[in-house]
Parts: C-alpha cells; sequence; structure tokens
C-alpha cells in the first residue's frame, strides 16, 4: 500500500478463507513508499455491506475511492432491487470498474450469500477469478506456504481465525512491507459482518 499517487507499492498482505457457514478476512496495517514506512495504521479491510468485504492491496487512494464507490453501489442495488447483491455480482462489478480505469490495486471481495461463502480475486485489469481461499500482496508467498499447509475445507470459524492468524503473523515476520498489527473480521449468513476488536485479536494471537 502506498499513500503517493505517483509511486505504486504492492506492499501489503491480506487474505480471504471459507470455513463451514462463512468466511474468515484480514489484512495487516502497514503502508511503504519505497523502504520506508510511511503510516503503520492504514485500513486495507472495508465491509462493502453486511455480508461482503474487500480488501485491497495497492495505492491507498485508489483502495478508498474503490471501497466509497462499491459501498454506494451495493446500498443502490438493495434498494431498487429489496434484496442484497450476491458475491458473484459484487465482484463482478468491481472487476468491470477495474476494467474501465486504471486503478493501481489488487483486490479481494469475500463474503456470503444464499450459495454460500465466497472468495473472489480481482486484479487491476479487471480478471476475476473464485477460490475457497487467497492471499495477495508481496506478503501472499509466506501466507500461501501456510494456508497450504493448514487449510482445509470444512474448518470451523475458529480454526479458520487461527489459520488466518497464522498466515498473517508468517507475512509479517518475513515480508518488510507488511505487518504493524492486523484487522480480522467475520461473515456468516447469521450475524453478517463483524469485525474483530483489538482485545479480540490480541486474544486469538496469545492463543497461537
Amino acid at each position: 500500500m502506498n499513500e503517493t499517487a505517483d509511486v505504486v507499492s504492492t506492499g501489503t498482505s491480506t487474505l480471504g478463507l471459507t470455513f463451514d457457514g462463512g468466511v474468515v478476512v484480514g489484512a495487516d496495517h502497514r503502508a511503504t513508499m519505497g523502504h520506508f514506512i510511511v503510516n503503520k495504521r492504514v485500513q486495507k479491510l472495508f465491509r462493502i455491506s453486511n455480508s461482503i468485504a474487500l480488501t485491497t492491496a495497492g495505492l491507498v487512494g485508489h483502495a478508498q475511492s474503490l471501497s466509497r464507490t462499491l459501498v454506494a453501489e451495493l446500498r443502490l442495488y438493495e434498494l431498487k432491487h429489496g434484496t442484497s447483491m450476491t458475491v458473484k455480482g459484487a465482484a463482478t462489478l468491481t472487476a468491470n470498474i477495474l476494467a474501465g480505469r486504471p486503478y493501481y490495486v489488487q483486490i479481494l471481495i469475500v463474503g456470503v450469500d444464499d450459495s454460500g461463502p465466497s472468495v473472489y480475486s480481482i486484479d487491476s485489469a479487471g480478471g476475476s477469478i473464485p477460490d475457497i481461499y487467497c492471499a495477495t500482496g508481496s506478503g501472499s508467498p509466506f501466507m500461501y506456504g501456510l494456508l497450504e499447509d493448514q487449510f482445509s475445507e470444512g474448518m470451523s470459524q475458529d480454526e479458520a481465525l487461527k489459520v488466518a492468524a497464522k498466515a498473517l503473523l508468517a507475512s509479517a515476520q518475513r515480508d518488510s512491507a507488511s505487518g504493524n498489527g492486523m484487522d480480522l473480521a467475520v461473515i456468516t449468513s447469521g450475524d453478517g459482518f463483524c469485525l474483530l476488536s483489538e482485545d479480540e485479536v490480541s486474544a486469538l494471537l496469545s492463543g497461537i
């Protein structure tokens, strides 16, 4: 993530993974400009509806602009149709936006709808790929090493949270552009989007 419009940094760590009944989504807090840490509390995880979240790697300004656009579009869809947009629909909308103009971002659209939990990886050219788990950013190779070993389909919510936290810790320990804590959220059909508090994240990390 980067806070200047003329310098692009791919440094970040975000992930989304499905479990039995929902999804876990997370991101680190560090923003970099080259080798310089610009900010230690940058938001990279955004709630765009009660059942869908977005994570982003890339330019901070583009990420914030895109998140505001998606929040508005999904709310307008709900008002017009009387129902929430599906996760696939939100992913397609995001892909279409990215294909229409240059956003220097890599996106995850993560959520739950009537078809179950979903994770979509969306590149800056508008490609959209569904998966059961995905990681983005410069920390993704370190996260994938752990996810390939410890992720399994049908995990419980607690198991998925522990795997996500371990993966973000792994990236923070090896990727200089990732770190300074993490945001973690759970999305289920019953409770919707629930962001863990700092105390809840600390308690989760202490038990790993």
